[in-house]
């Protein structure tokens, strides 16, 4: 009877830990959230006293240790931009509460555990009875598109489909590692590598780096690749991953099992 329950008990904790596990090329498996985290698209930590923030697109939460403010709900507000650099401010306010929230692209190390995350948060949280806000400190991340997390093989390059003929060996292709924000794959005729820079609306493919051989003349791998480093945007739809930037579409993927 004991074994039995035992069993049961961990069926339940399988099921409730609901993860898709992924591994590359390169034989690395990464762990991507399928369900409630994939609602949001930034989620920021603090200490002292614990807290917690997740921005998405419907709502935010706020969630801490401080006595009634245990679990805050705002309506989904659109960021406030900063000029000069990459900060995006939130006012936020339900019946109850009201808060501005702060995140700050800058390093930024956790006081307890030492993890380094690539954003700053700040969050000054009041009720709205309180003369007072409380100012708190922390870092966070944005949850990149588990989506993009594939194999994608090239069909369009600036408007026009490709051929076999437009390449040395075979059709270009990116592998998206999206736990790990990089990515490898083949221009068209060298191995290439690079990271992903992600935030909520915006794709970057940065720190691209190629293989030097030398490509026979009509190759299109420079135009490839050009493309893939003027993209700031993408859209996702019919098992195709479409590269743009403010001047259009720039190429479009096939995903591939």
């Amino acid at each position: 009877m004991k074994k039995i329950l035992s069993i049961l008990l961990l069926s339940i904790v399988m099921i409730g830990c609901k993860t898709t596990a992924n591994k590359d090329s390169a034989g690395t498996t990464s762990t991507i959230s399928t369900e409630e985290d994939l609602k949001y698209y930034f989620k920021g930590t603090g200490n002292e006293p614990f807290w917690g923030i997740k921005i998405g697109n419907e709502e935010i939460v706020f969630t801490s240790l401080i006595p009634g403010k245990e679990k805050i709900v705002f309506p989904a507000v659109d960021a406030i931009r900063a000029m000069d650099a990459n900060v995006k401010m939130y006012k936020v306010s339900n019946e109850t509460t009201s808060a501005t929230i702060t995140i700050q692209q800058l390093d930024c190390q956790d006081s307890m555990s030492g993890a380094i995350s690539p954003y700053s948060v700040k969050v000054e949280i009041k009720n709205n009875s309180e003369l007072e806000a409380k100012k708190l400190s922390g870092c966070g991340k944005y949850l990149t598109d588990y989506r993009l997390h594939d194999i994608w093989v090239l069909e369009e390059l600036n408007g026009y489909k490709v051929f076999a003929t437009d390449f040395q060996k075979e059709f270009p292709r990116i592998e998206i590692n999206s736990a790990e924000n990089r990515f490898m794959g083949y221009g068209g005729c060298n191995s290439i590598t690079g990271q992903i820079f992600y935030e909520k609306d915006l794709l970057r493919f940065t720190k691209v780096v190629s293989t030097l051989m030398a490509c026979p003349q009509g190759n299109k791998e420079g135009e490839f690749l050009k493309a893939l480093q003027s993209t700031t945007t993408y859209s996702i739809g019919n098992n195709q991953l479409t590269l743009l930037n403010p001047s259009g579409k720039l190429a479009v993927f096939k995903k591939v099992d």
